[in-house]
């Protein structure tokens, strides 16, 4: 069987560590499955970081789909000529968008629900191709499949379609995050924090991470403790983002890091005091999931799909009211059995999440997608 995946590049517009998700995931698939021959097919270079089995092909089809009209052209024409030239046997596209002019079997991936849900958190233009565009996908796809509960049931509620119709497929989280030994935890903050413990934010830095109010939290939090604690925020800023933070009152004990590889983000993880993670809204979140895995405590906004991702391996915080998250980051600095359960619990979940169920789930909505047409 030959699929096809569009492995289009947008970190930008897809929900945060996606790209992490779609690339393991395809890993262990292509890993458990290689009498499958899979294309991946990018609409422009992609990075030399990535490495593909020997049964996996990677296609560059341009033009770059830099604008909503050359997105349509690309689904529409570029992959639709591909299908048909290597004779695929499934089409596989990982950011709910199908190509509406192939006849082929289609699985369509349902990555992000924010343009029915928070529409103000995206570009304009963005939300309206969704919305437009959404009812035909669902209807063209012969398969369907969500990141997470919450989307699947957005999805279901909003364009009246059956639970069962649509498969969970749940993130696989790259090994290199793991618990490190205490030794290992001192060398790591000697590096990246004075030597001090810190609580860490890791994600994009856009208005949907809330990191206004995080930075007031953790103002609430050193006035009240009197600790040297500090904050980490692991991600790539604007301009007006380190303006602000230049102007912050305790902005001594913020460290910004960017441009951070996978593995020393890993670092960072196992090493920090909790993840704190008041995003305002998310259909999928892979740094709780990262830091869960890394033994580390969650505090999570209780919006979107988190409460659902993360069951009871978080405290969940209004991520409007700084003085709720700053409570919550006061819980767990001072109560370090209530951090030990969080730890047990994001044990005993991520047990469930296993890479080849994930891998097996993938493959069965593939082989759906062929029965159903």
């Amino acid at each position: 069987m030959i699929i096809a995946v569009n492995t289009r590049l947008r970190k930008n517009e897809q929900p945060e560590g996606y790209e992490d998700f779609i690339f393991q995931l395809l890993h262990q698939v292509t890993s458990q499955y290689p009498q499958h021959r899979f294309l991946y097919i990018f609409d422009k270079p992609y990075p030399t970081n990535l490495v593909f089995a020997n049964h996996v092909t990677p296609l560059i089809a341009g033009p770059e789909t830099s604008n909503r009209l050359r997105l349509q052209y690309w689904f529409n024409y570029k992959i639709a000529g591909l299908i048909r030239k290597h004779k695929v046997d499934v089409f596989v596209s990982m950011e709910g968008i199908c190509s509406l002019r192939s006849k082929i079997p289609q699985l369509l991936m349902i990555s992000d629900c924010r343009f029915l849900q928070y529409p103000n958190l995206i570009k304009k233009s963005q939300a309206g191709f969704f919305k437009k565009f959404t009812p035909a996908f669902l209807t063209r796809s012969t398969s369907i499949a969500a990141v997470s509960d919450f989307s699947k049931s957005v999805i279901a509620d909003q364009y009246k379609i059956n639970t069962s119709a649509i498969t969970v497929i749940k993130p696989i989280i790259d090994e290199l995050f793991k618990p490190v030994h205490e030794a290992e935890k001192e060398l790591i903050k000697e590096t990246y924090s004075e030597g001090k413990a810190y609580f860490l934010f890791s994600g994009n830095i856009n208005l949907q991470s809330n990191l206004v109010n995080l930075l007031k939290a953790f103002s609430f939090f050193k006035k009240r403790q009197k600790s040297n604690m500090m904050l980490l925020i692991a991600g790539n800023a604007d301009d007006s983002f380190k303006k602000e933070l230049k102007t912050y009152k305790f902005r001594h004990d913020v460290i910004l890091l960017e441009n951070l590889l996978t593995p020393d983000l890993a670092k960072i993880t196992a090493a920090a005091y909790a993840l704190v993670y008041p995003v305002l809204y998310a259909d999928f979140a892979l740094p709780p999931l990262q830091a869960m895995q890394c033994g580390v405590p969650v505090i999570a906004t209780q919006s979107g799909a988190l409460p659902s991702i993360c069951g009871e391996a978080a405290l969940y915080i209004d991520s409007a009211d700084f003085k709720d998250i700053a409570e919550n980051m006061m819980l767990i600095f001072k109560d370090e059995q209530k951090a030990g359960k969080l730890i047990q619990a994001g044990h005993a979940m991520l047990e469930q999440n296993q890479r080849k169920k994930s891998a097996d789930l993938f493959m069965q909505s593939i082989l759906k997608a062929i029965t159903i047409e």
